[in-house]
């Protein structure tokens, strides 16, 4: 549950424990994308076209949920899952996949 902020000092508190939960939360994605790369074998097994195209209509219809902007939720998801990409292909070129 959200709670009502009294000042604009309270809100940036929260904003600011928001954005080191949101860190926290990246990080621990990366850990897990960093962990599937361990069961693919190709790039081609990464860049699962179908994967990516749930994952940002899975978010979009949350966001719809919740009231934020599906665009904006859509096009950072489009920025993390591309980094993540580059994390998992590095994972295999540094088991030797290619």
């Amino acid at each position: 549950m959200m709670k009502q902020c009294n000042s604009l000092e309270e809100v940036r508190k929260e904003v600011d424990n928001i954005d080191e939960e949101l860190v926290k939360l990246i990080a621990k994605r990366t850990h897990y994308i960093r962990q599937a790369a361990a069961f693919k074998e190709s790039v081609e097994e990464v860049k699962t076209g179908d994967r990516i195209d749930f994952i940002l209509s899975r978010v979009r219809h949350r966001a719809i949920d919740l009231g934020v902007s599906p665009n904006m939720i859509s096009e950072l998801f489009e920025i993390m899952i591309n980094e993540m990409v580059e994390t998992e292909i590095a994972e295999l070129k540094n088991r030797n996949k290619f």
